[in-house]
This record gives C-alpha cells, structure tokens and sequence, in this order.
C-alpha cells in the first residue's frame, strides 16, 4: 500500500532528525532553517518482531518488514494558510499524506535557537494547528459562497451544506474537525473533500535526556488533555538519545534500554503507532525464498488480502491455508503447527487477523 506520513512541525524541533532515524538517511537537519523548502522522502519499515522470528525459522534469502513512506516536510511559518513563507508546499504536502506527525519541541538547548526565541509547546501546537484549521475554513467558506451564489443549488451529496455548516462553526471555535462526532452519512456527505484537521495526527514530544528520565516537561498535562479532547495520539521521545541508541549494537541496545527502564526504542514505538492509527494490519508469508509482512486495511477479507500478493491468486483463489502468528510461535514450526491441529483452511469470506501466516491456494 502506497501509505504516506508527513512529519510536520516549527524549524529546529527534531523533525528531520526523526525523519532520518524511521528512514536511515541522513539528511542535513539544518537545511529548512537555512531556508531551502524541498521535502525530504523516504521509506521506513515498521519493526515487527513476528518478521524476525520467522525470518529465523525459516532462513529466507529474502526477509521484507512492512513499509511506509515518509516525507519531512518543509518547516512552517505563520501565514502558511495565506501562503507565506513554505505555507503552500507545507499545505499541499499535508494534504497528500494520510497520517501526520507532529513534532514539538520540549528540549532546552542554547546552541539551537528556536524560532520564536523561547520553547514553549503549548504556544507552537497553536501555530500550526491553526494554520490547519484557517485552511480547513478557507476550502468550507468558498465552497458554501459558491453554493449560496447558485441559482439552483447543485450539491454533490443532499446534506452537503448542512455539513459544510457545521465544520464551519466548529472550525470558528478552533475545533478541529477530527473532533467532531460525525456520523457515517455526515461524513459521507462531505467525503469528496480534504480536512486537514481531520487527518490522523500523532503528537512527538522531543525531550531533552533529563526530561526524559523524569518524565517531567512543561505544559504535559495541557498536552495530554489537548491529544484526549482532539482523538491524538501523543508519545515522548527523545530524539537526541534515539540517535545514539541507533549506533548500537544489539547487545548493548538492550543493555542501554534496560538502564533507561524502557522495553524497545521510541522510533520502534512511533513506527508500530503510525501503522495502527491508519487502520492497517499486517498478515505474513513464509518460505524459504522470502519471509514478508503484507500491510492491509483492518477487516479484508481473505480473497481481497490474497489480491496483494498478485490478482491472478484473487481471480483463482480457492482457500487460505493458515495459522495464527501466536500458534505457530507455541508449535515452533508449521509441521507441529499442522501436527496439533492448529492449521486451519479458510475460505474466501474469511476476514484476515492481524498476524496470519498463510498460504493462499489457488487456481488459474
């Protein structure tokens, strides 16, 4: 699946330090202070521990995590909804990606001047949400002008501008529109445009290493509520010690990880968060040409998950030949697995689960 996430967020936040640790790259994180506006794009793998079990059972020449891409994009301004500084490629970069992450910076450091003289995450949350929302209100505004000017009103959908009305008055109180409790046939009515506010959004706290062994940071209850009130997701990293923990060894990471008195690295957190906040499993398949995740939208239906892999195994399904991830690691190989009655057949209405090891067979 072609997903995208959009790492957002003021100059010299960590941003693009993130976006090179989810990706390996490394990319100069001063650039869009200095003020070059291209995005960067790359590819992260979401870590899966399911991947690398049977990677080792089955010494594939091939082993294949799930993928995402993911831009950094440009850093913002105020005026981005009217088009100042990066404001339209910030923007229109937005709309492209279904999920952002939103970096904020918590971390005190006097060689990283930031933009607006002083860290304050409460004050920066609002700068760019409300460059969303201005945008968000600018795109309802001049569709309900247009619809009021008809002289016959052509609504794409009957409940249009009942719809458009009232995102128009949640976005006038500054509420996003992720937060509005739409209904199926609400969102239905207005399906045909792009809210920025109402895309997924993760909330990255980049803390300093103190702040991050204490757990203690300005403005955190005010987070925690805002990400509460708004249905968002808000993890703490420390980007600074991500990166050192990233020129370990395995050995060593999990002693560091241990004296931190954390279970696996934020990035790992943040990559597994994305993949979940879009709806998106994961079933695999195992042999010894290539052991690989498959990323799917929650609910598919076997023959539709079959269609992934290649549309002559859709066109010719039979059945799915599979067992749960959980199983298999109890049996110790697809044998036992077989032996204990804990491969099953499915047909082609089977809704796939998180973590199936299948073998599709069909017929073409």
């Amino acid at each position: 699946m072609a997903l995208r996430c959009g790492i957002v967020g003021l100059p010299l936040t960590g941003k693009t330090t993130l976006f090179n640790l989810l990706t390996g790259q490394e990319m100069e994180t001063s650039n869009f202070y200095s003020g070059k506006t291209q995005a960067n794009d790359g590819i992260a793998h979401i870590p899966d521990e399911r991947v690398d079990f049977l990677s080792r059972m089955y010494h594939p020449k091939k082993t294949t995590h799930a993928q995402l891409e993911v831009i950094d994009i440009p850093g913002l301004v105020r005026g981005a909804s009217k088009g100042e500084g990066t404001g339209n490629s910030f923007l229109n970069a937005i709309r492209e990606a279904d999920i952002i992450v939103h970096v904020l910076r918590a971390f005190e450091n006097p060689d990283i001047v930031h933009v607006d003289d002083t860290v304050d995450m409460r004050r920066d949350l609002s700068t760019i949400d409300l460059e969303l929302l201005l945008s968000d209100l600018q795109v309802v505004e001049t569709r309900l002008e247009r619809i009021v000017g008809q002289s016959k009103k052509k609504l794409e959908n009957p409940r249009e501008e009942e719809v458009l009305l009232k995102i128009q008055a949640a976005l006038e109180t500054e509420t996003p529109v992720s937060a509005l409790d739409l209904d199926a046939e609400e969102r239905e009515a207005v399906a045909h445009f792009t809210f920025l506010t109402d895309k997924p959004m993760i909330l990255v706290v980049n803390l300093d290493e103190n702040q991050f062994k204490t757990g203690a940071y300005a403005n955190k209850e005010y987070l925690m509520d805002y990400a509460n009130n708004t249905k968002r997701e808000l993890l703490e990293i420390s980007v600074k010690t991500e990166g050192e923990i990233a020129q370990l060894d395995a050995e060593d990471m999990e002693l560091f990880l241990e004296d931190l008195h954390i279970e696996e690295p934020g990035i790992k957190r943040l990559a597994k968060k994305i993949y979940q906040s879009l709806g998106l499993i994961s079933f695999l398949t195992a042999g010894e040409d290539e052991v690989r995740a498959w990323t799917i939208k929650k609910g598919l239906s076997a023959r539709k998950a079959a269609g992934k892999i290649h549309s002559d195994i859709e066109r010719g399904f039979i059945r799915a030949e599979l067992i749960a991830f959980a199983d298999l690691e109890k049996a110790g190989s697809m044998a036992k697995g077989k032996e204990l009655g804990l491969v099953r057949l499915e047909g082609k209405e089977y809704t796939m689960a998180d973590g199936d090891v299948v073998n599709f067979r069909f017929n073409v």
